[in-house]
């Protein structure tokens, strides 16, 4: 589907808006704003990366949206961000996408209908501004969850599913900062065709982004370490209890197994107070190996 929109305002241009296009409709556009038909067929490939480049005096963008509908366990590129194409010349700008994009929908009531945005440059840094500003929410939700995990492994000691659930948290947030530092061609390009206070405010905002998932990624090999150290401990502490155990229980079963012994000539066997000798003994020992153990702070 093929939507025209003319921007009314001081300086006329076009935004078309190509939504899950078929191959003829996308040659029709490409004809008729004299596109390179490779790039044209490029925006409609769904893998793509975001890149920018110059065709003639086009610029050719593809940009990547956090897809809100993707599932919590996604972890590729595809899976969690949806692909636009932009294509931007002196009087038009073309957005090719396969899904619905509310974002651009919001762009054409808030700022193209009202004549906000003068010239196609202005509506590219506006649609990258919110093409970045998709990022801010899953990124707080990382935070959010996070926090939940830290509790859960520190105070509520579950662990197996909080291991899992750390893995696809960092597994997002390592490809949505993937899909950021992929995306920094795109505002490194802007400068020549926009002024330097918009697009300074724009590096600074997809700096702070990109700051923000590091921090994520940071505090999950944290959390990480963390959960480890502290099964490791746990580990630490079953070992102890069954040691101290084995070395308390050794030399009783020692002086057993020696008395236990069946031949004829044995010093002991016959003597009336053997029994309960042994048995003194064998609590002496113990009380003995306790006293040790207390001395050397090991219990």
């Amino acid at each position: 589907m093929i939507t025209h929109h003319h921007h009314t305002g001081r300086k006329q241009y076009e935004w078309i808006d190509v939504v899950n296009p078929t191959a003829e409709e996308l040659l029709a556009v490409a004809e008729e704003h004299g596109l390179h038909s490779n790039s044209v067929q490029d925006s409609l490939q769904p893998e793509h990366l975001p890149k920018f480049e110059w065709i003639d005096a086009t610029a050719f963008i593809i940009a990547r949206v956090y897809d809100h509908l993707s599932t919590r366990d996604a972890d590729t590129i595809q899976d969690i961000s949806n692909k636009v194409a932009i294509f931007v010349g002196k009087k038009f700008i073309i957005t090719i996408h396969r899904g619905e994009q509310p974002l651009l929908d919001a762009i054409r009531s808030k700022y193209f209908q009202t004549g906000h945005c003068s010239t196609p440059n202005e509506l590219l840094i506006k649609i990258l501004y919110y093409v970045f500003q998709s990022y801010i929410d899953p990124s707080r939700q990382l935070e959010d969850e996070l926090d939940q995990l830290e509790t859960q492994i520190v105070l509520k000691h579950q662990t197996n599913a909080v291991l899992r659930r750390l893995y696809y948290l960092k597994r997002k947030a390592a490809v949505c900062l993937r899909i950021l530092r992929l995306s920094k061609p795109i505002i490194d390009n802007l400068h020549k065709s926009t002024s330097a206070a918009v697009h300074q405010d724009l590096r600074e905002f997809f700096l702070s982004l990109e700051t923000s998932y590091d921090q994520t990624i940071e505090k999950a090999n944290n959390l990480l370490n963390l959960y480890i150290s502290i099964s490791s401990q746990r580990t630490n502490e079953v070992v102890r209890v069954l040691t101290l155990f084995s070395v308390f229980f050794m030399p009783l079963t020692f002086i057993v197994g020696i008395y236990g012994m069946n031949f004829d000539v044995m010093p002991e066997l016959r003597n009336p107070y053997g029994y309960p000798l042994v048995l003194l003994f064998m609590g002496g020992l113990t009380l003995g190996i306790y006293l040790w153990f207390k001395k050397r702070h090991w219990l």
